[in-house]
């Protein structure tokens, strides 16, 4: 069985060292990325090169039904790999579907592992490679570096436009036992290759467009004000916000048209590239818990919550919503921090509506009865760690009543 070299390490949560007369010193992570469109051509030499001989292929149904596995295989095989191919993915990827993921992968003795999907078929992916290389319950490893062996090389195919998940450090999976979303965390967890081609986006439904380019939104602002945030990543973050705000409704008018894809697509890698290097915030812990509890749609949740968070952050570090709002297209010359903020939080909701996002969570089925649990494992949940603003029980439980 392959192994990549790469355990979890310290660099996923550890302070950076820095000398204090200077600036500090960043650590970025990042897989090799292949992007543009036909890049999916390249997915069986990848694999090679990665060792693999019999890669094990994560996927859903719907990526089957659009054709896209059905032209990865060959690519696979002209390379004289054996794939062996496993479908049983469903959005918010469950636990007992990573350990039943996993037993086939151990039973077809496969060593690579390619995802070909969105974030859940990328999630779930991820989660059968830390059962590989570290064995038990997959809820275990919740939380930072708690994976410690080293798991096997990952190839990731992203067929949406927001997750990141291709090029980030995180895997989030649905613990069914709680109804709550585990986010597992570690520098293993960058994949050793990411084919981003934009072709894979035409084939998505309209919703899921909406859903995974206001996640990708999310990604780009709260990294950019995370507490982790640093040079390297708000390069990231402050454009993949720009692309978002200026293609995401092309896209929707017009999804066949290759150029808005690959603005969205690259507006995706860029902002999981940012999130994955600077964390995020209560936005995304927030998010988790609505996804667990009713497996909602989790771009869809964010881009109800976001403006909410927004204006609790902005009372915190006013003067990084400034950038954020000038990258969205706003006009905010000689504006304080705080009102740029309100304009921006303003901007998120428009674009959210333009999409058909929902304007407040009850139509996900949250009742007021439901804001004391979520509120008290959102304070569980690791991306709360870098909200530039510390939130008790009761901010948390208050943003929720606002969203509802």
């Amino acid at each position: 069985m392959a192994m990549s070299g790469t355990t979890a390490g310290p660099g996923a949560s550890r302070p950076e060292r820095h000398d204090p007369t200077g600036p500090p010193l960043v650590k970025f992570h990042a897989p090799e990325v292949v992007f543009g469109p036909d890049s999916l051509g390249e997915a069986g030499y990848a694999a090679g090169r990665l060792g693999a001989r019999r890669p094990f292929v994560v996927t859903d149904p719907g990526i089957v039904e659009a054709g896209w596995v059905d032209q990865l295989l060959p690519l696979l095989r002209a390379e004289g790999l054996s794939p062996v191919v496993w479908t049983d993915v469903t959005p918010n990827p469950k636990d007992h579907e990573i350990h039943r993921a996993f037993d086939r992968y151990r039973e077809s003795e496969c060593d690579v592992i390619v995802a070909i999907g969105g974030g859940s078929c990328i999630d779930a992916a991820k989660g059968v490679a830390v059962l590989s290389g570290n064995g038990g319950d997959i809820r275990s490893y919740a939380g930072i570096d708690q994976a410690t062996a080293p798991i096997p090389p990952m190839l990731m195919i992203p067929s949406t436009s927001g997750t990141g998940a291709d090029v980030s450090q995180f895997c989030i999976a649905t613990d069914t036992e709680r109804h709550v979303k585990l986010t597992i965390m570690g520098r293993a967890l960058v994949p050793d290759v990411s084919i981003t081609d934009p072709r894979l986006l035409t084939t998505m439904p309209e919703a899921l467009n909406a859903a995974t380019g206001l996640d990708a939104l999310t990604h780009g602002i709260e990294s950019y004000v995370s507490l982790a945030h640093n040079p390297l990543a708000d390069a990231h973050a402050i454009t993949a916000v720009g692309l978002v705000c200026r293609h995401l409704r092309s896209t929707m008018d017009h999804p066949d048209a290759i150029e808005g894809r690959c603005e969205m697509a690259q507006a995706s890698l860029q902002a999981g590239l940012a999130f994955t290097n600077a964390i995020l915030g209560a936005t995304h812990a927030m998010s988790h818990q609505v996804g667990g509890l009713l497996d909602a749609p989790h771009g869809v949740v964010n881009g109800v919550l976001l403006p909410h968070v927004i204006r609790f952050n902005a009372r915190a570090t006013p003067e990084r919503f400034v950038g954020l709002a000038r990258s969205a297209g706003l006009d905010v010359d000689r504006v304080p921090g705080e009102e740029a903020a309100d304009m921006l939080a303003d901007h998120v909701r428009s674009l959210a509506d333009a999409v058909g996002v929902p304007t407040g969570l009850r139509e996900f089925g949250v009742t007021e009865e439901d804001l004391d649990t979520l509120a008290t494992t959102t304070l569980e949940d690791a991306c709360l760690t870098t909200n530039p603003r510390p939130a008790e029980h009761a901010d948390i439980k208050e943003l929720f009543r606002e969203a509802l």
